[in-house]
């Protein structure tokens, strides 16, 4: 009986330590923030938003595909509706990318910038009758406006917009300088718009104290076992890099093949890659993000994240399920183009995948690189860098910001101001945005649209059906409003 009295007691002992660690786990203390009571006229501000989503400022790849009357009319229709800030504010061009300053008290304050773009991505041929409203409609329907921009970006554009026109109609005048910039090209990698603001501050010798960009959202049932809304305040953004996959064989006719084609090997060399991702696993931004996010789980969930020391590899296996958790774990390994033989009864003599790699903060493109070419080894493959006009063989992911600072701090009141008892946690930005040039001159570089989504409109991100609710969008223009009278005053 004694060795079973042992494993009892080591059995107790344990069972009491997780759930004291687990009853210990909860959301930190906030200082409560004052309510933001703001009135706006909301059926003019929903109007607006509608009314900008029916300008096609589509990026496209190729300049001839452009439509530079939509881009034009865009830009009329901003200094018609905004004609405050033509009166007040000092407007300059980087080709379509419109830099505002509007200049305050103090000049020995850093600048802040607040930024988002107005281009978007085409819709996808052959899928505008999979639309319930037509994609540039701008359409308000069932309490959502519906088009291509609704989210992604114009939603961010209009509210920021709409924010400074109400603060100058109360004759606000802000203490710190705030640059506004929106970017015509962000799409297709922002090198005509963001990048020459960049250099156009930089030249100038600003360095801004902070940037908000667009980015993650206030997310409505995305974490499993969280009731509340998480504000993701995203303070890095992933890199970006392509490489070709080539399984190389003998050619000939179809009739003949030989026991493995190029296809074959290009099959296996892919499977190999996407059973081996890239090293995952909470530490550094993804451990803050969680242990934040964690803290408002189920009491189950808080017993695994509150003892990562014994629980660590089941919550990396929990997270790695879900595509979005997912990614904010690792570098990302994701198969999208495939090539081979120009006829169906012609074998290959190369069989290409292009495969595209969103790199975590941890990783580096040249880790990519060699992880790739560790996992695929073979005499039948070969492993192809691809060159991209403005990245070279890839772009590497940004700085980490703080999460510490004033600027994220006054992101958070902001958002408990408007939407109260909401999680606000740093998170990472998965896709790119023109913060990877707006951060070479800001200390700290954020990236967050304060408009609450669920994770069914968040299909229509560069997909079918991309709306925004109304009020959501009314509510995120009353973040931007507090956020530019607090952060500049």
């Amino acid at each position: 009986m004694k060795p079973f009295k042992v494993v009892l007691i080591i059995t107790l002992v344990l069972l009491t330590v997780l759930v004291s660690r687990a009853l210990l786990h909860n959301p930190k203390l906030q200082v409560a923030a004052d309510p933001v009571e703001i009135s706006l006229d909301q059926q003019m501000l929903v109007s607006h938003l509608a009314e900008s989503i029916q300008f096609p400022t589509i990026s496209y790849e190729t300049v001839k595909s452009r439509n530079s009357q939509a881009f034009d009319g865009f830009q009329i229709w901003v200094s018609q509706t905004y004609q405050r800030l033509h009166q007040h504010l000092t407007l300059t061009k980087f080709n379509d990318t419109l830099l505002y300053l509007w200049q305050g008290s103090d000049t020995t304050l850093k600048p802040i910038l607040v930024t988002g773009h107005y281009d978007v991505v085409p819709v996808i041929p052959g899928t505008e009758k999979q639309w319930k409203q037509p994609p540039f409609s701008g359409n308000i329907e069932g309490g959502y406006v519906w088009g291509r921009g609704a989210l992604d970006d114009k939603s961010g554009v209009v509210g920021i917009l709409e924010a400074v026109n109400y603060l100058l109609a109360q004759g606000f005048q802000p203490k710190r300088s705030i640059y506004l910039s929106f970017g015509h090209d962000e799409e297709i990698g922002g090198h005509n718009g963001a990048a020459l603001v960049a250099e156009h501050l930089k030249r100038n010798q600003i360095q801004l104290a902070w940037s908000l960009d667009e980015g993650s959202f206030l997310l409505d049932g995305f974490i499993p076992g969280v009731n509340r809304l998480v504000a993701a305040v995203n303070v890095a953004e992933k890199g970006s890099t392509t490489l070709q996959i080539v399984g190389k064989a003998e050619g000939g006719h179809s009739s003949m093949p030989p026991n493995q084609t190029a296809v074959g090997v290009l099959a296996g060399a892919i499977t190999k890659l996407e059973n081996n991702p890239l090293h995952g696993g909470l530490e550094g931004l993804s451990l803050a993000m969680f242990d934040t996010i964690s803290r408002d789980m189920s009491f189950t969930l808080k017993i695994l994240f509150a003892n990562r020391w014994l629980f660590g590899g089941l919550i990396d296996r929990f997270l790695s399920q879900d595509p979005s958790t997912n990614a904010m774990l690792r570098t990302t390994t994701a198969p999208t183009m495939l090539s081979a033989s120009v006829k169906p009864n012609v074998l290959p003599i190369e069989a290409v995948a292009t495969v595209n790699f969103r790199i975590h903060p941890r990783d580096t493109v040249e880790d990519v690189f060699a992880h790739v070419k560790k996992i695929v080894q073979d005499d039948k493959v070969e492993v192809r860098s691809m060159n991209w006009a403005g990245f070279g063989l890839g772009q590497a992911a940004s700085r980490v910001s703080s999460w510490e600072s004033d600027g994220y701090g006054f992101i958070e009141s902001s958002v408990r101001g408007v939407f109260g008892n909401v999680v606000v946690a740093p998170g990472l930005m998965v896709a790119a945005s023109d913060s990877r040039h707006y951060g070479k001159v800001a200390d700290d570089a954020y990236r967050f649209n304060p408009f609450p989504v669920s994770k069914e409109q968040m299909t229509g991100f560069h997909g079918t059906n991309e709306r925004i609710n109304a009020k959501s969008f009314i509510m995120g223009v009353k973040v931007y409003i507090r956020l530019i009278e607090q952060a500049s005053s």
